[in-house]
């Protein structure tokens, strides 16, 4: 049977709040279990969408401290002779293209929906953001790891390192304020999906801000650890502890890459919304009018603010054409007021169990 009651992009229900039974007009705007169901799982996008500003500017300010952290850190490196200094301008250069390209993401994403792409473009942004990660691990990762262990076996000649000092201290706040500005607005996104920083940086599917967290404070344990490649060189005079320095940057590199890109991988495949979210869509419905059962539910997250419902329905038997068809239309409106990241549904009106096993 073909779908009813799908609209997407439809901001307001054809009944226009007018319609006996409608989300707006019964519930005069309260929704029970908002704010619990919020807690207990994350929706992307749940209140209203602050859209791509806020993470633009928090990629743009990374790209910045990282493009001119690079450089510095390249001359420090010839200077000092150190190898985790070198490895640590990789690390500024990959994190340099990481965000090049999530800055690409962030602008294809946005394109609405066309005629070739009805769904729109939000799933490009896990695109970008897994070739990302994957620039993380190969610019930043495999260049460290080979740099620490060509020091440990060939060794290195050590040079004055106050230039490198200088330059680790000036790049760990640079680092500093860029992880401030991401912070910051993942604070502010978690505050207002009323669930804690940690749960929230874990679950979001606004992995461009997630990416750029996670670089900026591998970047500051990772300037840590080329100081202390730089110091133990400098007090014992052997190259090993720079070359480990560089190995331990690597390493940890390599943790990031893999973070981020099993998140986006989750959602390139197509992730649901956390389970106890699943439980509140399905609890909505069943307040709808003539509905009587949920008999498949399916949900997926399109992007950091876009999420779909598809459904099969049992509504009730002596329901005609007409009340199905409003029945829809008010599922519709209740899920968007409730979730406002829904931005499509699609209810396919289905036979109940117990009509199944009557049937002959």
């Amino acid at each position: 049977m073909a779908d009813i009651g799908e609209s997407p992009g439809k901001g307001e229900g054809s009944g226009n709040g007018e319609v006996p039974g409608s989300g707006a007009s019964r519930r005069n705007g309260e929704i029970p279990g908002n704010g619990a169901s919020r807690r207990n799982g994350e929706i992307p996008g749940n209140g209203a969408s602050p859209g791509n500003g806020e993470s633009t500017f928090t990629v743009i300010v990374a790209a910045a401290a990282n493009l001119g952290i690079a450089v510095a850190k390249a001359v420090a490196g010839v200077i000092s002779g150190s190898s985790a200094m070198l490895s640590e301008a990789a690390h500024s250069v990959a994190d340099t293209v990481t965000e090049a390209m999530l800055l690409t993401a962030l602008k294809r994403s946005d394109k609405p929906a066309d005629e070739d792409h009805p769904l729109g473009y939000a799933g490009e942004r896990y695109v970008w953001a897994m070739l990302a990660a994957v620039a993380t691990f190969v610019g930043g990762a495999v260049f460290s790891i080979y740099d620490g262990i060509h020091t440990l076996v060939h060794g290195e000649e050590l040079g004055d390192p106050l230039v490198s000092y200088i330059v680790l201290g000036v790049a760990f706040l640079l680092e500093g304020f860029s992880l401030r500005t991401g912070i910051k607005q993942v604070k502010a996104e978690a505050e207002r999906m009323e669930t804690p920083l940690n749960r929230y940086l874990r679950y979001t599917a606004d992995t461009t801000v997630k990416a750029v967290v996670m670089e900026d404070s591998a970047a500051l344990a990772g300037l840590m650890l080329a100081a202390g490649g730089l110091l133990g060189g400098q007090i014992t005079g052997s190259g090993v502890w720079d070359g480990v320095a560089s190995i331990l940057i690597g390493l940890l590199l390599v943790y990031v890459a893999w973070v981020l890109g099993r998140s986006n991988a989750e959602l390139l495949i197509g992730r649901p919304l956390p389970r106890p979210m699943r439980d509140a869509v399905r609890e909505e419905l069943l307040t709808v009018p003539h509905i009587v059962d949920v008999v498949e539910l399916t949900t997926l997250i399109q992007g950091p603010s876009e999420v779909m419902i598809a459904a099969k329905i049992d509504f009730r038997d002596v329901a005609s054409a007409e009340q199905v068809e409003w029945a829809c239309e008010d599922a519709e409106d209740q899920l968007r007021e409730r979730f406002p990241a829904v931005r499509r549904v699609y209810l396919d009106p289905t036979p109940g169990l117990d009509q199944r096993r009557a049937r002959p």
